[in-house]
C-alpha cells in the first residue's frame, strides 16, 4: 500500500531534481509532473478501501507540486530577462575602450560574449577581458 508521504517525499525529491537542473530544467518538469501523477494514481489504485487516502491531502500535494513548477518556469524566465539585459548593456561597449582595473590591459572593444562567469569582451588585440568589477570604459 502507497500511503500519502510516500508520493510528498518523491515528489518533494522530484521538484529537488527538477530546481537544480539548470539548461534541462523544463524538460525535468515535465517528466517530474508525469511521474508525480503516476505516483498518484498508483497511489489511487492501490489504497485500501476501508482506510481510503483523504482527498484533501491528495489536492493538496497537487497544488503544491504546481506552486514548485511555477516557480522553475518563472526562475527560467527571470534568467533569459537577465541574459538578455546583459547582453543589451554588453552591445553599448562595442567600439569602447575599456581598461583592467590594474591598467595591465587596455584596447577597443570588438565583440562580447556572455558566459557562465559574465560577460567577456574580445578586445581589437584578441585580447579577452572578463567585464567585471573594476573596468574602466571609455
Amino acid at each position: 500500500m502507497t500511503t500519502v508521504s510516500n508520493v510528498t517525499g518523491s515528489a518533494a525529491a522530484a521538484t529537488t531534481a527538477a530546481a537544480t537542473g539548470n539548461k534541462t530544467s523544463e524538460m525535468k518538469t515535465g517528466l517530474d509532473y508525469d511521474a508525480f501523477l503516476k505516483l498518484l494514481v498508483a497511489q489511487m489504485k492501490n489504497q485500501d478501501p476501508l482506510n481510503p487516502t483523504d482527498p484533501t491531502a491528495q489536492m493538496s500535494q497537487l497544488a503544491s507540486f504546481s506552486n514548485v513548477e511555477q516557480s522553475i518556469k518563472l526562475n527560467q524566465k527571470l534568467e533569459a530577462m537577465t541574459t538578455l539585459s546583459t547582453l543589451t548593456q554588453a552591445n553599448n561597449l562595442i567600439g569602447r575602450t575599456v581598461t583592467t582595473g590594474d591598467g595591465s590591459v587596455t584596447g577597443v572593444v570588438k565583440s562580447i560574449q556572455v558566459a557562465s562567469d559574465g560577460a567577456i569582451a574580445t578586445l581589437a588585440d584578441g585580447k579577452l577581458v572578463l567585464l567585471e568589477a573594476g573596468i574602466k570604459v571609455e
